[in-house]
């Protein structure tokens, strides 16, 4: 039984999470930049107009 608990918590409880939060965060950073250095509105419309080209790109890119 000990064992059983020891290999849940060796794969549920890892660093995956920890990394997937920093490339959040980075992703988010790097869209505020975006954002305030080629929007010329609102940032709203700023960020979305980066997930916008960001999906068309993945679109386009995936189709091919």
């Amino acid at each position: 039984m000990l064992e059983i608990l020891k290999y849940l918590k060796a794969r549920y409880v890892s660093e995956k999470a920890q990394g997937i939060v920093e490339y959040a965060l980075i992703l988010a950073f790097v869209v505020i930049i975006a954002a305030g250095l080629f929007g010329g509105g609102s940032i709203s419309e700023s960020i979305q107009k980066v997930f916008a080209s960001v999906k068309n790109l993945l679109a386009n890119g995936a189709g091919k």
